[in-house]
C-alpha cells in the first residue's frame, strides 16, 4: 500500500511545493513510483508540472480534461452523484518515469466550508458522511491503480478543514521551514495544532456514521519525518551568522516544543527509526541552500535543480564547470533526503 506524505507548515514561504517536487522527482529517480497531489487552490505544484504559460492555460486544461483534478475528482462526494469515486487519471511528468501528478484546481477552496460542517462531529454528520473520508478514499484508489509507493501532497499554508484532514489522515508529515522568526513561532503553533487534528481524527474514526459512509474515515496513524530547513544564503559553505542563529532557534523549537508535543500525541516513530535514518541535528531531514540563479533555469525546463543539465542552463567553460559542481551537491543531498524518507517510511 502506498504511502501518504503531507508536506505541512501553517507558514507559507517555505518551499513547500518545490519540496514536494524535487522529493517526489527523486524518489523516482531512485525507482520508486510517486503521486504528487496538488491540494492548495493556488495550483504551484501544478504549474510546475504543466505548461501554463499561455493565458488561461488552466481553464482551458480543465475543459480539455475533466476529472483529472482533485476538485473534480471529488465531485461525487462533495455534490452527492450517485456515481462512486474513481481513480485519477493522473498526469505523467514529462523527463521522469515513474512520477504522477493529480493536478489541483483553484476553486478547492469551495469546498472548505462543506467539508469544515462535516468535520464538526455535531448531527449534520449524517448528511454529509461521506465528505470527511472522500480525499483519503481518492488516494487510496488512485495510488492502487499505478501501483505507487508513495503519495505526497502538497498543501497551502493554512489551518482550515482541508488541511486538518489531509494531514490527519495521512502516513507520515514532513514540515519545510525557513530560518527566520517566523518559521520559529509556526513550529510552536504546529506543536499545538498537530495534537488537536489526531485527537480529532481519533474521534472521527469511532462515529459510526463516518465508519459507515460509503468512503469510510480511516483512524488515524501519523508519524512526524522531520523538518527540512531551506531558503537561507551560503558563505564559505556554511550558513551565514544571521541564517545560523535562526538554525539554532529552530532545533531549540524543534527540541523543546515540537517533539515533546507530538510524542505526547503518540505522532513520533521510535527514537531507533530516527537514528537509523542518520538524521542531522534536532530531526532535520535536510538543510538546502537558495538555489540561487538555478531556480529560474528550473522553472523555465520544469525540471529539479539537480537535473539540470549544460544545455538547460546554456553555460560553457569554467562557469558550467561551477555551475555543475552546483547542481552534483544538490543531486547529493536530495539523494540522501530521499534515502531518509524511505528508511524512515520502511
Amino acid at each position: 500500500m502506498a504511502k501518504t506524505i503531507a508536506m505541512f507548515n501553517n507558514k507559507g514561504g517555505v518551499s513547500k511545493t518545490t519540496t514536494c517536487f524535487n522529493l517526489g522527482w527523486m524518489l523516482a529517480q531512485r525507482g520508486k513510483t510517486v503521486i504528487m497531489v496538488d491540494a492548495d487552490p493556488q495550483c504551484n505544484l501544478t504549474g510546475m508540472v504543466l505548461d501554463l504559460t499561455e493565458t488561461d492555460a488552466l481553464e482551458d486544461f480543465y475543459r480539455k480534461y475533466p476529472d483529472r483534478n482533485l476538485r473534480d475528482a471529488l465531485d461525487p462526494a462533495f455534490q452527492s452523484r450517485p456515481r462512486p469515486l474513481k481513480p485519477v487519471q493522473c498526469i505523467e511528468v514529462p523527463n521522469r518515469e515513474g512520477l504522477f501528478l493529480i493536478p489541483g484546481h483553484v476553486g478547492l477552496a469551495e469546498d472548505e466550508v462543506s467539508l469544515g460542517v462535516a468535520q464538526q462531529l455535531s448531527e449534520s454528520i449524517q448528511a454529509l458522511k461521506n465528505l470527511p473520508g472522500s480525499f483519503s478514499h481518492l488516494f487510496q484508489i488512485t495510488a492502487e491503480r499505478y501501483n505507487a509507493d508513495y503519495v505526497l501532497i502538497d498543501l497551502s499554508p493554512g489551518l482550515g478543514s482541508i488541511n486538518q484532514n489531509l494531514v490527519a489522515t495521512a502516513d507520515f508529515f514532513i514540515v519545510p521551514a525557513s530560518p527566520d522568526v517566523f518559521s520559529v513561532m509556526a513550529l510552536d503553533s504546529l506543536a499545538r495544532v498537530i495534537p488537536k487534528w489526531v485527537r480529532w481524527a481519533e474521534r472521527a474514526a469511532e462515529l459510526d456514521a463516518l465508519a459507515k459512509a460509503d468512503y469510510k474515515f480511516p483512524k488515524p496513524n501519523l508519524k512526524f519525518l522531520g523538518v527540512i530547513i531551506q531558503r537561507y544564503r551560503l558563505k564559505n559553505n556554511a550558513p551565514t551568522i544571521a541564517f545560523q542563529k535562526y538554525f539554532d532557534a529552530l532545533d531549540s523549537a524543534i527540541d523543546n516544543t515540537l517533539v515533546p508535543a507530538l510524542a505526547q500525541a503518540g505522532v513520533m516513530l521510535s527514537e531507533d527509526s530516527y537514528a537509523n535514518a542518520d538524521l542531522e541535528a534536532s530531526h532535520r531531514l535536510a538543510s538546502i541552500p537558495d538555489f540561487n540563479a538555478l531556480i529560474a533555469n528550473s522553472q523555465q525546463t520544469r525540471k529539479p535543480v539537480f537535473s539540470l543539465t549544460r544545455e538547460d542552463v546554456n553555460r560553457g567553460g569554467n562557469l558550467w564547470d561551477i555551475t555543475k559542481e552546483n547542481i552534483d551537491k544538490y543531486n547529493a543531498t536530495f539523494e540522501e533526503l530521499a534515502q531518509r524518507v524511505e528508511s524512515l517510511t520502511a
